[in-house]
Protein backbone atom coordinates (compact mmCIF):
# COMPACT_ATOMS: atom_id res chain seq x y z
CA UNK A 1 0.00 0.00 0.00
CA UNK A 2 1.99 2.63 -0.48
CA UNK A 3 5.06 4.39 -2.02
CA UNK A 4 10.78 4.05 -1.34
CA UNK A 5 12.64 7.27 -1.43
CA UNK A 6 15.41 5.13 -3.20
CA UNK A 7 13.54 4.89 -6.52
CA UNK A 8 9.64 6.94 -6.58
CA UNK A 9 8.68 3.83 -8.66
CA UNK A 10 11.85 3.38 -10.58
CA UNK A 11 12.94 -0.05 -9.83
CA UNK A 12 16.57 -0.58 -8.78
CA UNK A 13 18.84 -3.25 -10.44
CA UNK A 14 22.47 -4.42 -9.78
CA UNK A 15 25.00 -5.62 -12.38
CA UNK A 16 27.14 -6.91 -9.52
CA UNK A 17 26.50 -10.27 -10.81
CA UNK A 18 27.10 -9.59 -14.46
CA UNK A 19 31.02 -7.56 -13.98
CA UNK A 20 32.14 -10.11 -11.17
CA UNK A 21 33.48 -13.60 -12.27
CA UNK A 22 33.84 -16.72 -10.20
CA UNK A 23 34.09 -16.67 -6.52
CA UNK A 24 33.95 -12.75 -6.77
CA UNK A 25 30.63 -12.77 -7.86
CA UNK A 26 29.20 -15.58 -5.46
CA UNK A 27 30.19 -13.33 -2.76
CA UNK A 28 28.50 -10.17 -3.98
CA UNK A 29 24.98 -12.23 -4.79
CA UNK A 30 24.89 -13.74 -0.97
CA UNK A 31 25.08 -10.59 0.47
CA UNK A 32 22.11 -9.14 -1.84
CA UNK A 33 18.95 -9.22 -0.59
CA UNK A 34 16.04 -8.75 -3.37
CA UNK A 35 12.93 -6.92 -1.81
CA UNK A 36 9.86 -6.45 -3.85
CA UNK A 37 8.37 -3.86 -2.66
CA UNK A 38 5.51 -0.80 -3.12
CA UNK A 39 7.19 2.60 -3.25
CA UNK A 40 7.84 4.78 -0.63
CA UNK A 41 7.19 1.93 1.82
CA UNK A 42 10.83 1.75 3.75
CA UNK A 43 12.38 4.00 4.90
CA UNK A 44 16.17 5.00 3.35
CA UNK A 45 18.24 4.97 7.18
CA UNK A 46 16.50 1.48 7.59
CA UNK A 47 17.82 -0.11 4.79
CA UNK A 48 21.37 1.89 5.09
CA UNK A 49 21.47 0.49 9.01
CA UNK A 50 20.60 -3.28 7.68
CA UNK A 51 22.57 -3.01 5.08
CA UNK A 52 25.87 -1.89 7.43
CA UNK A 53 24.95 -4.48 10.32
CA UNK A 54 24.73 -7.22 7.94
CA UNK A 55 27.50 -6.57 5.30
CA UNK A 56 24.47 -6.79 2.32
CA UNK A 57 22.93 -4.86 0.12
CA UNK A 58 19.27 -4.21 -0.51
CA UNK A 59 18.28 -4.25 -4.12
CA UNK A 60 14.04 -2.73 -4.37
CA UNK A 61 12.09 -3.53 -7.48
CA UNK A 62 8.50 -1.90 -7.13
CA UNK A 63 4.78 -3.05 -7.95
CA UNK A 64 1.83 -1.20 -7.59
CA UNK A 65 -0.88 -3.44 -7.18
CA UNK A 66 -1.04 -6.81 -5.48
CA UNK A 67 -2.43 -8.53 -8.97
CA UNK A 68 0.78 -7.43 -10.29
CA UNK A 69 3.16 -8.64 -7.62
CA UNK A 70 1.40 -12.08 -7.89
CA UNK A 71 1.68 -12.21 -11.49
CA UNK A 72 5.49 -11.73 -11.04
CA UNK A 73 5.64 -14.39 -8.89
CA UNK A 74 3.95 -16.75 -10.36
CA UNK A 75 6.02 -16.24 -13.98
CA UNK A 76 9.31 -16.92 -11.69
CA UNK A 77 9.89 -13.48 -9.59
CA UNK A 78 9.35 -16.30 -6.41
CA UNK A 79 13.09 -17.38 -7.37
CA UNK A 80 14.36 -13.86 -7.72
CA UNK A 81 13.15 -11.92 -4.66
CA UNK A 82 13.87 -13.13 -1.21
CA UNK A 83 11.32 -10.63 0.46
CA UNK A 84 7.65 -9.49 -0.76
CA UNK A 85 5.34 -7.00 0.86
CA UNK A 86 1.88 -8.87 0.08
CA UNK A 87 -1.32 -7.42 1.51
CA UNK A 88 -3.40 -9.21 3.69
CA UNK A 89 -5.95 -10.44 1.42
CA UNK A 90 -3.43 -12.19 -0.91
CA UNK A 91 -1.51 -14.26 1.20
CA UNK A 92 -4.05 -17.56 1.30
CA UNK A 93 -3.87 -17.00 -2.69
CA UNK A 94 0.26 -17.12 -2.59
CA UNK A 95 -0.20 -20.22 -0.20
CA UNK A 96 -2.67 -22.08 -2.42
CA UNK A 97 -0.28 -21.25 -5.47
CA UNK A 98 2.56 -22.51 -3.42
CA UNK A 99 4.81 -19.40 -4.09
CA UNK A 100 5.59 -18.70 -0.42
CA UNK A 101 7.21 -20.49 2.22
CA UNK A 102 6.34 -21.03 5.85
CA UNK A 103 8.64 -18.45 8.26
CA UNK A 104 9.57 -20.97 10.42
CA UNK A 105 10.73 -19.62 14.02
CA UNK A 106 10.95 -15.93 14.19
CA UNK A 107 11.36 -13.84 17.57
CA UNK A 108 9.72 -10.96 16.08
CA UNK A 109 6.59 -12.43 16.34
CA UNK A 110 6.29 -11.26 19.87
CA UNK A 111 7.05 -7.68 18.87
CA UNK A 112 2.92 -7.87 17.18
CA UNK A 113 -0.38 -7.09 18.46
CA UNK A 114 -2.53 -9.98 19.22
CA UNK A 115 -5.38 -8.45 17.03
CA UNK A 116 -2.55 -9.03 13.81
CA UNK A 117 -1.99 -12.37 14.91
CA UNK A 118 -4.70 -13.83 14.77
CA UNK A 119 -6.51 -12.26 11.85
CA UNK A 120 -8.10 -15.18 9.70
CA UNK A 121 -5.53 -14.30 6.61
CA UNK A 122 -2.94 -16.17 8.13
CA UNK A 123 -3.42 -17.23 12.07
CA UNK A 124 -0.30 -17.40 13.97
CA UNK A 125 1.66 -15.52 11.14
CA UNK A 126 3.00 -18.49 9.97
CA UNK A 127 3.78 -17.39 6.49
CA UNK A 128 3.60 -13.44 6.49
CA UNK A 129 4.33 -11.13 9.15
CA UNK A 130 2.53 -7.93 9.02
CA UNK A 131 4.44 -4.90 8.52
CA UNK A 132 2.66 -1.87 8.46
CA UNK A 133 -1.29 -1.09 8.02
CA UNK A 134 -3.44 1.74 6.84
CA UNK A 135 -7.10 2.64 5.61
CA UNK A 136 -8.54 3.17 1.71
CA UNK A 137 -10.17 6.33 1.26
CA UNK A 138 -11.64 8.75 -1.08
CA UNK A 139 -9.44 11.77 -1.61
CA UNK A 140 -11.48 14.59 -3.63
CA UNK A 141 -10.79 18.28 -4.51
CA UNK A 142 -13.01 20.59 -1.72
CA UNK A 143 -13.53 23.37 -4.01
CA UNK A 144 -15.09 21.38 -7.24
CA UNK A 145 -16.79 18.95 -4.89
CA UNK A 146 -17.43 20.75 -1.63
CA UNK A 147 -20.63 19.12 -0.72
CA UNK A 148 -19.82 15.51 -1.70
CA UNK A 149 -21.47 12.71 0.35
CA UNK A 150 -18.65 11.27 2.15
CA UNK A 151 -19.84 7.68 1.36
CA UNK A 152 -18.88 5.27 -1.73
CA UNK A 153 -21.76 6.95 -3.63
CA UNK A 154 -19.25 10.13 -4.43
CA UNK A 155 -17.59 7.54 -7.03
CA UNK A 156 -20.59 5.30 -8.09
CA UNK A 157 -23.60 7.31 -7.89
CA UNK A 158 -24.04 9.87 -11.05
CA UNK A 159 -26.62 11.73 -8.98
CA UNK A 160 -23.53 12.82 -6.71
CA UNK A 161 -21.04 13.35 -9.27
CA UNK A 162 -22.19 13.97 -12.55
CA UNK A 163 -19.97 15.86 -14.42
CA UNK A 164 -16.79 16.34 -12.06
CA UNK A 165 -13.49 14.01 -13.21
CA UNK A 166 -13.00 10.42 -11.14
CA UNK A 167 -11.00 7.29 -11.43
CA UNK A 168 -11.10 4.28 -9.96
CA UNK A 169 -8.35 2.23 -7.97
CA UNK A 170 -7.01 -0.20 -10.16
CA UNK A 171 -4.84 -3.82 -9.46
CA UNK A 172 -7.21 -6.31 -7.75
CA UNK A 173 -11.06 -6.64 -8.54
CA UNK A 174 -12.23 -7.21 -4.90
CA UNK A 175 -11.70 -4.22 -3.47
CA UNK A 176 -13.60 -2.51 -6.14
CA UNK A 177 -16.38 -4.63 -5.38
CA UNK A 178 -16.33 -4.13 -1.70
CA UNK A 179 -16.65 -0.13 -2.46
CA UNK A 180 -18.97 -0.87 -4.98
CA UNK A 181 -21.04 -3.12 -2.97
CA UNK A 182 -20.48 -0.66 -0.65
CA UNK A 183 -22.15 2.20 -2.49
CA UNK A 184 -25.05 -0.12 -3.18
CA UNK A 185 -25.96 -0.82 0.54
CA UNK A 186 -24.48 -4.43 0.13
CA UNK A 187 -21.41 -3.96 2.71
CA UNK A 188 -18.28 -3.36 1.79
CA UNK A 189 -17.47 -6.93 2.68
CA UNK A 190 -20.07 -8.27 0.34
CA UNK A 191 -19.68 -11.82 -1.11
CA UNK A 192 -21.34 -14.47 -3.43
CA UNK A 193 -23.01 -14.31 -6.66
CA UNK A 194 -25.61 -12.14 -5.89
CA UNK A 195 -23.70 -9.27 -4.45
CA UNK A 196 -20.93 -9.30 -6.99
CA UNK A 197 -23.47 -9.34 -9.93
CA UNK A 198 -25.05 -6.47 -8.98
CA UNK A 199 -21.80 -4.54 -8.01
CA UNK A 200 -20.52 -5.91 -11.60
CA UNK A 201 -23.56 -4.03 -12.98
CA UNK A 202 -22.75 -0.50 -10.79
CA UNK A 203 -19.29 -0.93 -11.71
CA UNK A 204 -19.69 -1.50 -15.70
CA UNK A 205 -22.15 1.58 -15.66
CA UNK A 206 -19.99 3.55 -14.10
CA UNK A 207 -16.66 2.90 -16.42
CA UNK A 208 -19.31 4.07 -19.32
CA UNK A 209 -19.74 7.23 -17.37
CA UNK A 210 -17.89 10.59 -19.65
CA UNK A 211 -16.67 12.10 -16.37
CA UNK A 212 -14.82 8.67 -15.42
CA UNK A 213 -11.17 9.51 -16.63
CA UNK A 214 -9.72 5.52 -16.13
CA UNK A 215 -7.96 3.52 -13.44
CA UNK A 216 -5.31 5.04 -11.09
CA UNK A 217 -2.79 3.17 -8.49
CA UNK A 218 -2.86 5.06 -5.35
CA UNK A 219 -0.45 7.45 -5.98
CA UNK A 220 -0.81 8.24 -9.37
CA UNK A 221 -4.46 9.01 -8.26
CA UNK A 222 -3.22 11.71 -5.74
CA UNK A 223 -1.01 13.62 -8.66
CA UNK A 224 -3.86 13.63 -11.12
CA UNK A 225 -6.15 15.86 -8.64
CA UNK A 226 -3.12 17.78 -7.65
CA UNK A 227 -2.61 18.45 -11.30
CA UNK A 228 -6.20 18.99 -11.84
CA UNK A 229 -6.69 15.98 -14.19
CA UNK A 230 -9.18 14.23 -11.39
CA UNK A 231 -11.39 15.83 -8.65
CA UNK A 232 -12.51 12.51 -7.14
CA UNK A 233 -10.16 9.59 -6.67
CA UNK A 234 -9.68 6.28 -4.14
CA UNK A 235 -6.52 6.32 -2.34
CA UNK A 236 -4.44 4.82 0.88
CA UNK A 237 -4.15 6.79 3.86
CA UNK A 238 -0.62 6.80 4.38
CA UNK A 239 0.57 7.81 0.97
CA UNK A 240 -1.86 10.88 1.26
CA UNK A 241 -0.45 11.87 4.67
CA UNK A 242 3.07 11.15 3.57
CA UNK A 243 2.32 13.84 0.74
CA UNK A 244 0.34 15.90 2.44
CA UNK A 245 2.99 16.50 5.22
CA UNK A 246 5.70 16.57 2.93
CA UNK A 247 4.13 19.59 1.06
CA UNK A 248 0.93 20.70 3.14
CA UNK A 249 0.58 24.06 0.59
CA UNK A 250 0.13 21.80 -2.43
CA UNK A 251 -2.17 19.14 -0.90
CA UNK A 252 -4.54 22.15 0.92
CA UNK A 253 -7.65 21.93 -1.27
CA UNK A 254 -7.08 18.06 -0.47
CA UNK A 255 -9.75 15.94 1.34
CA UNK A 256 -9.94 12.97 2.67
CA UNK A 257 -12.00 10.36 4.03
CA UNK A 258 -13.01 6.96 4.86
CA UNK A 259 -16.45 6.48 3.77
CA UNK A 260 -18.90 6.28 5.76
CA UNK A 261 -20.37 2.55 5.01
CA UNK A 262 -17.24 1.61 5.78
CA UNK A 263 -13.71 0.53 4.34
CA UNK A 264 -10.27 -1.73 4.15
CA UNK A 265 -8.04 -1.95 6.69
CA UNK A 266 -4.99 -3.12 4.56
CA UNK A 267 -2.31 -5.15 6.39
CA UNK A 268 1.10 -5.08 4.34
CA UNK A 269 2.89 -7.82 5.07
CA UNK A 270 6.71 -9.24 4.49
CA UNK A 271 6.88 -12.71 3.03
CA UNK A 272 9.68 -14.88 1.64
CA UNK A 273 8.90 -16.44 -1.45
CA UNK A 274 8.75 -20.22 -2.20
CA UNK A 275 12.44 -20.03 -3.78
CA UNK A 276 13.89 -17.43 -2.36
CA UNK A 277 17.93 -17.08 -3.50
CA UNK A 278 18.81 -16.25 -0.10
CA UNK A 279 16.08 -17.70 2.61
CA UNK A 280 18.19 -17.01 5.44
CA UNK A 281 19.06 -13.20 5.01
CA UNK A 282 15.35 -12.97 4.52
CA UNK A 283 14.25 -13.98 7.73
CA UNK A 284 16.95 -11.79 9.15
CA UNK A 285 15.99 -8.97 7.37
CA UNK A 286 12.39 -9.69 8.88
CA UNK A 287 13.79 -9.77 12.20
CA UNK A 288 15.44 -6.27 12.16
CA UNK A 289 12.57 -4.68 10.29
CA UNK A 290 10.54 -5.83 13.37
CA UNK A 291 12.60 -4.15 15.96
CA UNK A 292 10.59 -1.32 17.97
CA UNK A 293 12.88 1.37 16.87
CA UNK A 294 13.25 0.05 12.59
CA UNK A 295 9.63 -0.21 13.00
CA UNK A 296 9.10 2.90 14.38
CA UNK A 297 11.31 4.45 11.98
CA UNK A 298 9.33 2.92 8.93
CA UNK A 299 6.01 4.28 10.61
CA UNK A 300 6.92 7.64 10.83
CA UNK A 301 9.03 7.51 7.31
CA UNK A 302 5.62 5.98 5.43
CA UNK A 303 3.22 7.80 7.50
CA UNK A 304 1.57 4.06 7.79
CA UNK A 305 0.89 2.68 11.51
CA UNK A 306 2.60 -0.18 12.91
CA UNK A 307 1.30 -3.42 14.40
CA UNK A 308 4.62 -3.35 16.40
CA UNK A 309 3.48 -2.88 20.51
CA UNK A 310 7.27 -1.57 20.80
CA UNK A 311 7.03 0.45 18.33
CA UNK A 312 3.99 2.56 19.25
CA UNK A 313 5.39 3.22 22.51
CA UNK A 314 8.42 4.69 20.40
CA UNK A 315 5.94 6.38 18.60
CA UNK A 316 3.96 7.35 21.23
CA UNK A 317 6.60 9.39 23.28
CA UNK A 318 7.21 11.25 20.01
CA UNK A 319 4.02 12.38 19.82
CA UNK A 320 2.99 10.41 16.63
CA UNK A 321 -0.37 8.72 16.46
CA UNK A 322 0.26 4.93 16.11
CA UNK A 323 -3.19 4.37 14.85
CA UNK A 324 -6.47 6.41 13.41
CA UNK A 325 -9.15 7.97 15.69
CA UNK A 326 -11.94 5.34 16.92
CA UNK A 327 -14.11 7.03 14.68
CA UNK A 328 -12.68 5.74 11.70
CA UNK A 329 -10.62 3.10 13.10
CA UNK A 330 -14.31 1.47 13.45
CA UNK A 331 -15.20 1.91 9.93
CA UNK A 332 -12.21 0.00 8.90
CA UNK A 333 -12.50 -4.13 7.90
CA UNK A 334 -10.40 -6.65 6.58
CA UNK A 335 -11.45 -7.60 3.05
CA UNK A 336 -13.08 -10.98 3.06
CA UNK A 337 -10.92 -14.08 2.15
CA UNK A 338 -11.71 -15.91 -1.10
CA UNK A 339 -10.66 -18.95 -2.32
CA UNK A 340 -11.31 -21.66 -5.00
CA UNK A 341 -14.66 -21.75 -6.70
CA UNK A 342 -15.32 -17.81 -5.25
CA UNK A 343 -12.20 -16.59 -6.19
CA UNK A 344 -12.70 -17.75 -9.32
CA UNK A 345 -16.63 -16.42 -10.13
CA UNK A 346 -15.21 -12.87 -9.13
CA UNK A 347 -12.58 -13.06 -11.48
CA UNK A 348 -14.95 -14.27 -13.81
CA UNK A 349 -17.66 -11.00 -13.46
CA UNK A 350 -14.54 -9.04 -13.00
CA UNK A 351 -13.35 -10.01 -16.52
CA UNK A 352 -17.13 -9.38 -17.94
CA UNK A 353 -17.03 -6.30 -16.65
CA UNK A 354 -13.53 -5.40 -18.40
CA UNK A 355 -14.47 -6.80 -21.84
CA UNK A 356 -17.77 -4.26 -22.07
CA UNK A 357 -15.72 -1.26 -21.32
Amino acid sequence: MRTSFWGKGIATVTLATAVLGGASAQAAEQSTLYLYNWTDYVSPKAIAQFEKQYHAKVVQNYFTSNAEMFSKLRSGGDAQYDVIVPTDYFVPRLVDAKLIQPLGKLEAREQIADEFLKADYDPGARYSLPYLWGATGIIYDTQALPDIPHSWKALFDEQDNPRQPFSLLGGDAQVLFGASCAALGLGFDCVGQDAWVKAGRSVSATLQRPNFQGFSDSTAAIDQLVRGVSKVAVTYSGDFDYRRDESPETYRRIGFFIPEEGSQRGVDTLAIPAHAPHPKLARAFIEFMQQPDIAALNARYSHYYTPNKGAEAVLAKQGIKAAPDKQDRDKLMFVPLLKGDQLHLLQQIWGEVRSRQ
